[in-house]
């Protein structure tokens, strides 16, 4: 039959006109792996922008890694510490899970640093490519953190038999899973020439900025952005959103809930690592607080519990603009005073781990405040940060290096507003007596 002027016309146009998805064609449930000595909280704000661009809440899944930590030598067994291929198998569990628990026959995996570890693991050496259609690696040091001979089975060291493993092979990708790898221009702590992180600055580690990218990967750097903000923050939404969902975000903001309710764990810094194990017997208090002077609003808190085995603590129901005080009393560990600004969406996991253990010096030197940025590191001179108005003087130029500030005051001045400023977020705590083995934390969420 011959083909008419009109029908060629008409053909070139539609071949010539963008492709639409169709409707049916949901993104995957997303499965968010944390980093090493990390926990699921980190990934809050990221799992809020997903919802707010429409994702369902039960389509998405933080996970707690038991023991965050790597092993000193990842062959053998270290308390309050795990190894490569645990890390793999309790991955494949969660995996497993999240594909029952939402009908779909595959997900997609989002890691930051070592949570791309089990993810390469799981997918290109396990067999996991049939159940998994995106993997995305944030800040992964995929070619290690450096090359030294005297930690050589390390997991982070290149020369470990875990990333000989892995790098292997003449491609780091397998067909059928999609990979996308994000990295940082040169401000990425654990990609780096030289050992910036550690009591020797200036030994060569073997690696470089371009360590986390892997071959057969769609690689994306985002400059400027530190080891954890290529996962956390708003850009490296963006990115994930887009080669995950196949079209750019609607919205980069959170929309607000009228009333989040907020529930998570009680985990444990007791006697040696960070770990992810729930504490019992901890008692917590939430507390609303004046954003301006974090006094105390109301004779009684919000909300108090006892945690039981499960170390959960919740749930409470709060306002998306209210700043709150947590009060963690676990055994063995220092009273945390934890200061935070509003949340503005329903999260199940908001965790909490009491602060660090108290020196001697400190218990007498009246209150201790630390300034803590999970979700990122503080930048000199990329960010402003200010700590009772003046930039901590452990913080130095360079290489976005700690997460954490520290004020010590005298005890003529506890009791008083501290205010910790980053950038546009800012968080005001009360300093409290070291004497009686308590400690204030100013806690970004942002």
């Amino acid at each position: 039959m011959p083909i008419t002027r009109r029908a060629a016309l008409l053909s070139a146009a539609l071949l010539a006109a963008p492709r639409i998805p169709r409707a049916q064609e949901a993104p995957p449930p997303i499965l968010f792996v944390h980093g090493n000595g990390d926990h699921a909280a980190l990934w809050m704000t990221t799992l809020w922008r997903f919802e707010s661009n429409g994702f369902a809440r039960d389509r998405l899944m933080a996970v707690n890694m038991p023991d965050p930590l790597a092993r000193d030598d990842d062959a053998i067994p270290q308390p309050g510490r795990s190894g490569s291929a645990e890390q793999t198998e309790r991955l494949g569990a969660f995996a497993a899970d999240l594909r029952a628990r939402t009908g779909a026959a595959r997900i997609a995996m989002v890691g930051n640093s070592r949570g791309g570890y089990p993810i390469r693991d799981h997918v290109v050496h396990r067999g996991g490519s049939v159940g998994v259609s995106h993997a995305v690696l944030c800040g992964t040091p995929n070619r290690g953190v450096y090359d030294w001979p005297e930690i050589r089975n390390r997991e982070f060291n290149s020369r470990s038999d875990f990333l000989q493993r892995v790098n292997g092979s003449d491609m780091d990708v397998v067909p059928g899973t999609a990979f996308l790898t994000l990295r940082s221009d040169a401000n990425d702590l654990f990609a780096q020439p030289r050992a910036v992180w550690s009591t020797t600055p200036d030994r060569p580690t073997g690696t470089d900025v371009d360590g986390p990218e892997l071959r057969g990967a769609t690689n994306l750097v985002l400059p400027g952005l530190d080891h954890r903000e290529v996962a956390y923050h708003w850009r490296a939404f963006a990115e994930m959103f887009r080669f995950i969902a196949g079209r750019a975000p609607d919205r980069l903001s959170v929309t607000p809930e009228p009333q989040p309710v907020l529930d998570g764990l009680v985990t444990s810094t007791r006697g040696g690592p960070a770990t992810n194990q729930p504490v019992a017997n901890a008692q917590v208090e939430v507390w609303r607080v004046h954003p301006a002077t974090a006094e105390r609003l109301g004779d009684e808190p919000l909300h108090r519990e006892t945690t039981e085995a499960d170390g959960r603590w919740g749930p409470v129901t709060v306002a998306p603009d209210w700043v709150l005080e947590f009060v963690i009393v676990a055994p063995d560990h220092p009273i945390t005073h934890s200061y935070r600004g509003p949340y503005p969406r329903s999260s199940n996991v908001v965790h909490l781990r009491p602060a660090r253990p108290l020196m001697a010096a400190e218990r007498d030197s009246g209150g201790v405040t630390l300034f803590t940025r999970p979700r990122g590191y503080f930048g000199i001179p990329r960010d402003v940060v200010l700590l009772d108005g003046r930039q901590p003087a452990e913080l130095r130029p360079g290489v976005a290096v700690s997460a954490t500030a520290t004020l010590r005051l005298p005890a003529a001045e506890l009791g008083r507003p501290v205010a910790a400023l980053f950038n546009e977020e800012r968080v005001v705590a009360r300093a409290w007596p070291a004497a009686e083995n308590r400690i204030a934390v100013a806690e970004l969420i942002w």
